[in-house]
């Protein structure tokens, strides 16, 4: 990874599941947002949303099934909706390669460098597997930061549960996608997409 933010590094190897669709304009530079499809190994896979700039995209003609290579910054933004705000998270693309069928990268990393923003919530599952989550700001130039949802497991989890708001924390993970059930007002079911960071390393 070339570019020079050092706190928030993403690369993602997948395929185009969504062709890219307008998204939003700043300074006269449009955007696009497109759905990338990153295997895991157990075979499942996530679906990540990419940001990517029209002056990035100018040199593709992405496609349905194009197997593509991202790295960018995984960055979040606030979504009013309905007077209640949910925090929207994607990666927003500073590369795009076309990558060879058979790249033996792992097809999804993630370094963050970022502070502990919120109270840690440990749990267990029924299980009896230790759990604990973390929100981490990850700044990021002109003053703005990213807040990351990130989930510990295990001894990790143990650690994290102590851990107290405003500490230092270096994770390295993945991205992860996760579908759940949201009620409406109509006592109604709608299918939601997640995003979190699947901690595999961390550092004071």
């Amino acid at each position: 990874m070339e570019f020079t933010d050092s706190n928030n590094r993403a690369e993602l190897i997948g395929t185009v599941e969504s062709e890219p669709q307008f998204s939003h304009e700043i300074y006269a530079e449009a955007f696009y947002l497109f759905i990338l499809n990153v295997p895991r190994l157990s075979g499942v896979s996530d679906h990540i949303r990419i940001i990517a700039s029209e002056r990035l995209l100018s040199d593709f003609n992405i496609s349905l099934g194009d197997r593509l290579m991202v790295e960018g910054q995984f960055r979040s933004y606030n979504s009013s909706d309905n007077g209640s705000n949910h925090l929207i998270l994607s990666v927003f693309a500073r590369d795009i390669k076309y990558a060879e069928e058979k790249e033996n990268k792992n097809p999804n990393t993630l370094f963050l460098n970022g502070y502990v923003c919120k109270e840690p919530v440990y749990r267990t599952t029924p299980f009896g597997r230790e759990i604990c989550d973390i929100l981490l700001a990850v700044n990021r130039t002109y003053n703005k930061s990213d807040y990351i949802p990130i989930i510990t497991w295990g001894r990790n989890a143990r650690f994290c549960k102590h851990i107290g708001i405003g500490s230092n924390l270096k994770i390295w993970g993945r991205i992860q996608s996760r579908i759940y059930q949201k009620r409406t007002e109509d006592d109604d079911y709608i299918e939601k997409t997640a995003y979190e960071v699947s901690v595999c390393r961390m550092e004071m």
